[in-house]
């Protein structure tokens, strides 16, 4: 692409800075797209708590999308807090009708603190509606157990078996992939599973000691959608995705935001040390 991307996040406001839309825009800035934004939610929080979620009215997020859609090119999109059924419904039906050529899906449904950013009866609305739509969906382990209605994968078996549920959630028409993230498993390793039906890859890694993970899921799917928006393939864009993110936890420590789980760095390759 000669071009510029332009890459839409649609989620919801976090007043932070880690995560949600703002740290969506970082992290397509970061790698070279033009980042906009759709408001799905409000939220009162910090790094240590979210405190308040006003809920945006279904008819007004339509409006949104809508509007940009009209005017601005989309090359990907990624879907972060919805948090409501009807939130859900109104974005599936909007992104039914926008065709576009990349859609990553987070199913958020957690926040880094323990505070619940989706409603349980909104997990199958989900999981019909939304995610058949996307070319790659990146749920952690805890997020793809609720998704199949299992416990969460433990080892490294119970992952690749989740993995291929997951997959066939998915619509089969056109290059569909799970990126399920193994961050929650225990001790060091944080290998994740990128499956498409057909092979299974292993993207290894090892956890980092720091704090600063707040945003993680969101940047990771947000970089994700830049690069496939720049027609890289999924496994090479997860590839350069992960790397991406891994330096941005690395460098995490050298900000000083809140006191508890604080923002990735997403800037890491561009600020002056």
């Amino acid at each position: 692409m000669s071009q510029i991307p332009n890459v839409l996040s649609i989620a919801g406001i976090d007043p932070s800075g880690g995560a949600g839309v703002l740290a969506d825009v970082k992290a397509i800035s970061a790698l070279g797209g033009y980042a906009c934004g759709v408001i799905a939610a409000l939220t009162a929080q910090n790094t240590r708590a979210v405190t308040h979620i006003q809920p945006i009215s279904p008819e007004f997020i339509q409006a949104q999308l809508q509007t940009l859609f009209d005017d601005v090119t989309i090359h990907a999109a990624k879907i972060g807090m919805l948090g409501q059924v009807p939130v859900i419904r109104v974005v599936a039906e909007s992104l039914q009708k926008a065709t576009l050529p990349h859609l990553v899906i987070d199913p958020v449904m957690v926040a880094k603190s323990g505070d619940m950013l989706l409603e349980e009866k909104a997990v199958g609305e989900m999981r019909d509606a939304l995610l058949p739509l996307a070319t790659l969906i990146t749920p952690n382990l805890p997020e793809g157990g609720v998704l199949c209605e299992q416990r969460a994968p433990e080892n490294l078996r119970e992952m690749r078996a989740l993995a291929e549920k997951l997959r066939r959630i998915l619509n089969d028409q056109g290059e569909r992939w799970v990126l399920l993230k193994g961050g929650h498993l225990p001790g060091s390793d944080t290998t994740d599973l990128l499956h498409n039906g057909d092979v299974m890859i292993e993207l290894p890694g090892q956890r980092i000691n720091t704090p600063n993970t707040h945003g993680t899921g969101c940047t990771l799917s947000a970089a994700l959608a830049t690069l496939l928006a720049k027609n890289l393939p999924v496994p090479d864009a997860t590839h350069q995705a992960k790397a991406y993110l891994v330096e941005a936890i690395r460098q995490a420590d050298k900000l000083s935001v809140g006191t508890g789980h604080g923002p990735v760095h997403h800037f890491h390759a561009m600020w002056p040390q």
